[in-house]
């Protein structure tokens, strides 16, 4: 004969076969699917979590020391930009899956749970959401950290000069002094009397000193702001 005939009870096993084949693949891919999903459930409790662990069993060896930090590092940075560096806990932005994949990948890496992770953000981050970059951060041991993960947009190139003044009272002062200086130079010669004079430019400087630094300090006390040393790690709003 030309052709073999079919064997029907060999074509039954073969499709039995295949389909036990396709469902152990998707079997394996659900179960792959159900532990990533458990996964980042078990890193988003910890990142709200008030967990405030200082070290997390990182093996040294895996970590990229470009990523270290030092906490006086950390806060040198926070005073200079005015950000904060707090628990995760009280970040009330969004976390992306990118900085989740980060964090599944370090603790497949060095076998760990990593907990007591720190954000370093702009304030207001702290209370909603924004633009702005957030770190994200976890502990080493011994007062250094470890940068997981950052997101968003750069910070804007002049917030290191904006937040210049807010560092401490003496740069506040120079700024008050500088800006009652320029808007004294604005006021029209002959406003007051007919006579100008030096004694007259000084009284008028006084003058706008006074009323500056009345609305700098109504400002600072009415909103409860404060100094940049103050601030970069406090978790309360009138810091």
């Amino acid at each position: 004969m030309l052709f073999k005939g079919t064997d029907i009870e060999d074509k039954l096993q073969r499709i039995r076969d295949k389909q036990k084949k396709e469902e152990q693949i998707l079997k394996e891919v659900r179960e792959i699917l159900r532990n990533d999903t458990l996964k980042n459930e078990k890193i988003s409790k910890e990142l709200i979590s008030k967990n405030t662990s200082n070290s997390n069993d990182f093996i040294f060896d895996l970590l990229d020391t470009d990523k270290i930090f030092h906490i006086d590092q950390i806060k040198e940075i926070c005073i200079d930009y005015r950000l904060r560096f707090l628990n995760s806990s009280y970040f009330k932005g969004t976390i992306p899956q990118s900085a989740l994949s980060k964090i599944k990948q370090l603790e497949a890496i060095h076998q760990t749970k990593i907990e007591g992770y720190k954000i370093m953000a702009p304030s207001k981050l702290f209370k909603l959401e924004d633009k702005d970059d957030p770190l994200l951060f976890a502990p080493i041991g011994n007062d250094y950290f470890y940068l997981i993960h950052k997101w968003g947009n750069d910070l804007h190139p002049l917030r290191k000069f904006l937040a210049w003044p807010f560092k401490n009272m003496v740069n506040l002062t120079l700024l008050v002094v500088l800006i009652s200086y320029l808007v004294t130079l604005m006021v029209p010669n002959g406003l007051f009397s007919k006579n100008n004079s030096t004694a007259e430019f000084w009284i008028i400087f006084f003058f706008m000193f006074k009323c500056m630094a009345s609305v700098v300090i109504f400002y600072g006390f009415a909103l409860g702001k404060n100094f940049n040393p103050t601030i970069w790690n406090s978790k309360y709003f009138n810091a």
